[in-house]
C-alpha cells in the first residue's frame, strides 16, 4: 500500500473496469455516504419506448428537473446521464482542488490556443472540467454557495426575460434551501480566518452573507456541504427519490442527438448509447436539456440547431438557424498570488494530519472540512470599475487553511495525500506558511464561442474562452491583483508577518516583479478555470436575434424542447453559479408543470 489509500480509492473511481473490486467499492462509498451499502443510485437497464419527459444531463439544473417532474405520478421521467455515480472520495471538500479532473467524473475541453491568456499551459491552451457524472459540475466544484448580486436578474428582466427579476427568483432560491439544498457555514477556524475578516473593516467593506441582496464586502464561506460532507445536487435531490417508480435513471448514457422533425420542427425523441449499445427513446410531452454549457450547445448543432453557416460546412441539416454557441462568458481566475508569512497562521496547531483526518473521518469537522482550503470570500471594487457603486467587479477568494507537512511521514504515504497534494498550496511545511489569494473576473466584457470539430457526435467540440479580448478585463484583473496586495500588507493582518512571493511567473523572468508589464505577462501566461463557464445557449425574448432560448426555456422555433443550465444564462454573475442553477431548476419545473396543467405561464 505504499501508493496510498486516497490514490487506490482515485483508482477505482476511473472507468477502468475492475468487475468485483470496483462494486466493492461503490458498496463501501454508499455505507459511508449514506449509512447503507445497499444504498446505490438505481441505473435503468430495460427502457420504456416512451417518457413523458427526457432529461438529458444530471447536472444541477437536471436533478431538479427528475425530481420535481416526477412528483406528478402520472409522469414517467428518463434521466440520461454520461457519467456515473459520485464516490466518497468526491465527497471530501478540502482535497476538492487537488482531485479536480483526477477522478475520471468529469469531461476535459481544452481551449483553442490563445494568446491571451494560459499561454504556458499543455499547448499554450486552458483546460475547461465540467462535470460527469450524476451532480454534474456540483459533485466536484468548490462547493462555494453565494446566490449571485440582484442586479444580475433584475438585468436580466430589464432585456425582455420576464419572470426573472430578482424579486421573481428570490421565492426558488428559498424553495430549494428550505427542501432539498444543504448549505452550510464551515466551524473550522484557523488563527488567520478573523483577522482576514478585519480587513473588510479596514478597507470599508460590510460583513455579509452569501444570501444579501448586494454581494459586496467579505463573508465566511457557505458551502453545500451536510455534516462536513459535500452534498451535491443529487444527493440532494436524486437519491431522496430515486426509487420513484415513475422515474428512470441511466447513467454511462451519451445521448448523440435530439430528434427533431423537419417540417413541424417538434422534438420527439433522442438517440443515445448505453454501454456500446444504441437506444432511441420517444417523449410524449419535453425533452430538457441539461447537458451543461458545453454539451448543450453541441448537442443541439449535432441535431440541426445552430448557426446556418457553421452547420452547413458539416453537411448537417439546419432544422433552425440560432446563435448556439456563442456569447461564452467566464469568471477568468488569476491563482499566482501569495505571500510567505514569518508567523504561522493557516495550521491548527499541534495537530498531525492523521489526527485531522481521524477527526474528519469520525466527526465531519476539522480542516478535512474546508472547502480547499477557500474559507474567506471578498467581493470588492476596482479603482477602474464601471459598474454601478454597489457592484463587485472582482472575488479574492482567500485561502485560509493548510495541513502542515512535517507532522507526519508514515501517515501521508499511507493516505496518500503526499502525492496527491504535491502540486497543491495546502499541503506545506510550517516555516513555509502561505497565504493564497486567486482573484476572480466578476464581469467579463469579453466573450468566446465553442463549435463543433466534426458531425461526429463522439469528437469534443472546440472552445475558445476568447479571455482578455477586451482589454477593460485585464486591467481589471491586474487592480484586483494590487487589492490582494494591499490587503496582504493590511494592518489587520500585519501580525502574520506577510512578504508577497516573488518567485517570478515562468516566462515572465525578464520584467520588473510588480510592474503592471510583469502582472500582464503573468495573467497570459496562466488561467485558472473554476467551472463557472455560461451563456451558450442564451436566454433572451424572441426580438433578441443572439437568444437560442426564451424567458420559459423554450428553444426558438422549436417545439417541445427546452434548456435548463448555466448556458442559457445571458450574463455573467457576481457569485458562484452553482445557487443560481438550483433556482434555475425550481423555476423551470414550475414553468413545466403550470404547461402541461393547461394553465400556460405567461408575461
Amino acid at each position: 500500500m505504499t501508493a496510498g489509500i486516497l490514490p487506490l480509492l482515485l483508482a477505482l473511481s476511473s472507468e477502468a473496469p475492475l468487475g468485483d473490486l470496483n462494486a466493492a467499492f461503490g458498496n463501501f462509498s454508499a455505507e459511508y455516504l449514506y449509512g447503507d451499502s445497499g444504498a446505490r443510485m438505481p441505473d435503468v437497464e430495460a427502457f420504456r419506448a416512451e417518457y413523458d419527459f427526457i432529461v438529458i444531463g444530471a447536472g444541477t439544473p437536471g436533478c431538479v428537473q427528475a425530481n420535481r417532474l416526477s412528483e406528478n405520478g402520472n409522469w414517467n421521467v428518463l434521466l440520461l446521464e454520461a457519467g456515473r455515480e459520485e464516490s466518497l472520495v468526491q465527497s471530501v471538500p478540502l482535497t476538492a482542488a487537488a482531485f479536480y479532473g483526477r477522478i475520471g467524473n468529469n469531461w476535459e475541453y481544452p481551449s483553442e490556443p490563445m494568446e491571451t491568456a494560459c499561454k504556458g499551459g499543455p499547448g499554450g491552451a486552458c483546460l475547461g472540467f465540467k462535470g460527469r457524472g450524476l451532480g454534474g459540475t456540483s459533485s466536484h466544484n468548490f462547493m462555494l454557495y453565494t446566490r449571485s448580486h440582484q442586479r444580475d436578474f433584475d438585468g436580466w428582466a430589464s432585456d425582455g426575460n420576464y419572470g426573472w427579476s430578482y424579486r421573481e427568483v428570490l421565492p426558488y432560491f428559498l424553495k430549494a434551501e428550505s427542501s432539498y439544498v444543504k448549505v452550510s457555514s464551515n466551524t473550522f477556524e484557523t488563527p488567520m480566518i478573523n483577522s482576514v475578516l478585519e480587513v473588510a473593516r479596514e478597507f470599508g467593506y460590510r460583513a455579509i452573507n452569501p444570501f444579501d441582496k448586494v454581494q459586496l464586502g467579505f463573508y465566511r464561506a457557505s458551502t453545500t456541504t451536510l455534516k462536513g460532507q459535500r452534498y451535491s445536487a443529487a444527493r440532494a435531490y436524486l437519491h431522496p427519490v430515486c426509487n420513484r417508480g415513475n422515474l428512470h435513471i441511466s447513467m454511462n448514457s451519451i445521448v448523440t442527438k435530439i430528434l427533431i422533425d423537419p417540417v413541424t420542427k417538434v422534438a420527439y425523441g433522442v438517440e443515445f448509447t448505453k454501454n456500446g449499445v444504441s437506444h432511441t427513446i420517444r417523449t410524449k410531452k419535453e425533452i430538457i436539456l441539461s447537458a451543461g454549457v458545453i454539451a448543450s450547445p453541441q448537442l443541439l448543432m449535432l441535431s440541426g440547431i445552430g448557426p446556418r453557416h457553421h452547420l452547413k460546412t458539416l453537411s448537417i441539416p439546419v432544422i433552425k438557424s440560432l446563435d448556439v454557441g456563442y456569447n461564452l462568458h467566464d469568471h477568468y481566475g488569476y491563482a499566482q498570488l501569495r505571500f510567505k508569512l514569518r508567523n504561522p497562521g493557516t495550521f491548527e496547531p499541534h495537530k498531525t494530519i492523521a489526527q485531522q483526518f481521524d477527526e474528519y473521518i469520525s466527526n465531519g469537522t476539522g480542516p478535512f472540512s474546508s472547502p480547499a482550503g477557500f474559507d474567506v470570500l471578498a467581493f470588492m471594487k476596482t479603482r477602474s470599475s464601471d459598474l454601478p457603486s454597489d457592484y463587485p467587479d472582482v472575488e479574492l477568494m482567500v485561502k485560509t487553511v493548510s495541513l502542515d507537512k512535517s507532522t507526519t511521514n508514515k501517515q501521508l504515504q499511507y493516505l496518500g495525500l503526499e502525492e496527491a497534494l504535491k502540486h497543491s498550496s495546502l499541503l506545506v511545511n510550517p516555516s513555509d506558511d502561505t497565504l493564497s489569494m486567486v482573484i476572480l473576473l466578476m464581469s467579463p466584457k469579453s466573450r468566446g464561442r465553442v463549435w463543433l470539430n466534426s458531425s461526429n457526435p463522439f469528437d469534443k467540440p472546440r472552445m475558445d474562452p476568447n479571455f482578455f479580448d477586451h482589454p477593460h478585463d485585464l486591467t481589471t484583473v491586474i487592480e484586483g491583483i494590487q487589492l490582494g496586495i494591499r490587503m496582504g500588507e493590511s494592518r489587520s493582518l500585519s501580525k502574520y508577518g506577510p512578504m508577497i512571493d516573488r518567485t517570478p511567473t515562468a516566462g515572465c523572468e525578464h520584467l520588473i516583479f510588480g510592474s503592471d508589464e510583469y502582472w500582464r505577462c503573468s495573467i497570459r501566461q496562466q488561467g485558472s478555470v473554476l467551472g463557472h463557464q455560461c451563456g451558450t445557449c442564451k436566454m433572451g425574448p424572441k426580438s433578441d436575434p443572439s437568444a437560442v432560448v426564451n424567458p420559459e426555456l423554450q428553444v426558438h422555433g422549436v417545439g417541445n424542447l427546452r434548456v435548463a443550465d448555466a448556458s442559457i444564462l445571458p450574463g455573467p454573475l457576481a457569485g458562484h453559479p452553482n445557487a443560481a442553477l438550483f433556482m434555475v431548476g425550481e423555476k423551470l419545473s414550475d414553468f413545466i408543470k403550470e404547461y402541461w396543467n393547461g394553465c400556460v405561464w405567461k408575461k
